[in-house]
């Protein structure tokens, strides 16, 4: 079975957050949305200006996110994905998990194969189960 990271996911193991996913390493494959790089990057920056990381600490967690996405299969952010994102869900989401979700929506289709969301955003699980996604991690 494949499982789909979001990046709340990513960000707890890489930044050694409590509550973080055990047992991912012997999921495979895993796929995500290309957002993942984007997102995970981004709060490092955030980290960086706010929380005052230092550079090294930095470049070597950026290194790790380059690395983790290197190894996954990733969805690029296509035009029917932005639609199907667009359209309404069961429950209300915000807009990057909207696309999270319509990446795993179209991909199942597509596929006509079994995902696994895993997700520490309580959102994106309720949505996923909503829709008939297994869930773990939320």
């Amino acid at each position: 079975m494949t499982t789909y990271l979001d990046s709340s996911v990513v960000l707890r193991i890489l930044l050694g957050a409590p509550g973080a996913l055990t047992g991912w390493e012997a999921m495979h494959p895993i796929m995500s949305s290309a957002l993942i790089e984007v997102e995970c990057l981004r709060t490092l920056d955030r980290l960086r200006l706010v929380d005052k990381i230092s550079p090294e600490e930095i470049a070597v967690r950026r290194e790790w996110v380059y690395d983790f996405v290197s190894r996954i299969d990733i969805v690029d952010i296509t035009a029917p994905v932005l639609a199907r994102a667009a359209q309404p869900f069961p429950v209300p989401l915000k807009t990057l998990d909207a696309i999270h979700l319509a990446t795993a929506m179209l991909w199942r289709e597509a596929e006509q194969d079994e995902l696994v969301i895993a997700t520490h955003d309580e959102a994106l699980g309720l949505a996923a189960r909503a829709v008939g996604f297994k869930v773990v991690g939320a």
